[in-house]
């Protein structure tokens, strides 16, 4: 049970936005609570120091600073004559502050790797309806912000939509710590020019540059911190390690590991469906960045070869060599890089966690999911899209694909 003792209100000193203030107690409970601590233990960008050393920040930098920016909203909304309560504000307050309570060690480069069933977002309500139970129904309210099931649906959409407060940090958030400028957005601007039309949040029109900077921004850093070629071979690198850990403890060997991942390495677990709740998230509450490579250290010394090398290459930043293409590879490319495998390291049916392929996509702007609406001095609400002369091209808003190629840089041709 968390101590709900009367506690002042407390700063944070954050480079981003320098003095953030926690508003009140119960937000500061929350953030003391040891489910929502863990988060200094899991980086908010997985392995993508790897590429950038500077970008080590934590989903518990993130959250405060999601919170701050959703009190600044409702600040915002308020003085345009919108009714919104204490009880409202703290409320969405917590919703975004548990948003990211769900992720597990490294974000996202392991989303479907520890609890392939579960995405984060499904596990963050696990744990919000668990920690209602331990704060006597005081996040009741939150709950229904959360999901979408409050009355007012604006609070909700400040939460999760393609202009919330979570995206609006992370991308001034991430190109800070990564050295990134080109992911810098006008935070501040944006949410002086939100409002609220029928219970819809809108952007005023003369704030319509500031939102094409914003979709700018979120499709650079795509390209050049979170689809980074280098990154994607580090996390893949680590997701086969994780992987070929589980297959060798489903065929009954030995895998050490710290207790909270020993739990999601054991075959009788695999089944989270018919897990307990309760079991589930005590596990998980303890699972951070640091139980995975403490174990990949501890697998660099083991008996199989492929965990051995797949560990080694993990510690040692020994990442796979990549290439990106428009087009998917040729299998025979793809089955040259094994054949050469084999005759390099003798590896034949495992070779899959060595050379693989893949592909990615990036989608700044969503078209099919809810609009980002720009509210026009005549009143009328339309599209972003329909709003900016520069959309009517409509680059920014069309999906990219791309397709990997990945293998030991050993194998690589001259």
């Amino acid at each position: 049970m968390p101590n709900l003792t009367r506690n002042k209100k407390k700063i944070f000193n954050d480079p981003i936005y320098g003095f953030i203030t926690i508003p009140n107690a119960f937000l500061y409970d929350l953030i003391e609570h040891p489910w929502f601590q863990r988060l200094r233990r899991i980086k908010q960008l997985g392995l993508t120091d790897y590429v950038y050393p500077g970008a080590t920040h934590t989903r518990f930098h993130h959250a405060i600073g999601a919170m701050h920016l959703m009190g600044l909203a409702i600040e915002v909304l308020k003085q345009r004559g919108h009714e919104i309560t204490e009880e409202e504000a703290t409320a969405a307050q917590a919703a975004i502050l548990l948003h990211d309570i769900g992720h597990g060690p490294f974000s996202h480069a392991l989303e479907n790797s520890i609890v392939p069933d579960l995405h984060h977002e499904q596990l963050s309500l696990l744990f919000m309806n668990e920690l209602n139970v331990q704060f006597n129904g005081q996040l009741d309210l939150t709950i229904q912000i959360f999901t979408g099931k409050y009355p007012k649906r604006f609070l909700h959409q400040l939460v999760s939509s393609q202009l919330d407060v979570d995206r609006l940090d992370y991308l001034n958030r991430d190109s800070f710590y990564s050295g990134v400028a080109e992911g810098t957005v006008g935070a501040d601007r944006i949410i002086k020019m939100m409002e609220v039309v029928d219970d819809e949040l809108v952007v005023e029109e003369k704030g319509i540059y500031s939102i094409e900077k914003f979709i700018l921004a979120r499709r650079l850093m795509y390209w050049q911190v979170y689809l980074h070629k280098t990154v994607l071979s580090a996390e893949n690198l680590l997701v086969n390690t994780l992987k070929r850990a589980k297959q060798l403890s489903n065929q009954g060997v030995v895998v050490d590991a710290t207790k909270s991942l020993s739990f999601f390495l054991n075959p009788d677990k695999n089944d989270y469906k018919n897990v307990e709740k309760i079991e589930l998230l005590n596990n998980f509450s303890g699972l951070d960045d640091y139980d995975i490579f403490a174990s990949a250290k501890s697998w660099m010394h083991h008996p199989d070869s492929i965990l051995s090398e797949l560990s080694h290459r993990l510690i040692n930043r020994k990442l796979y060599k990549i290439k990106l293409d428009a087009n998917p590879f040729d299998e025979q490319v793809v089955q040259g890089y094994k054949n050469r495998l084999k005759l390099a390291q003798n590896q034949t049916s495992d070779a899959a966690y060595f050379v693989f392929t893949g592909e990615i996509m990036n989608s700044a702007y969503k078209v099919g999911e809810e609009k980002i609406n720009i509210i026009l001095k005549n009143g009328n609400v339309i599209d972003v899209r329909q709003a900016s002369e520069q959309f009517r091209l409509n680059v920014l808003t069309e999906s990219t694909k791309k397709y990997f190629l990945c293998f030991p840089k050993e194998l690589e041709t001259q």
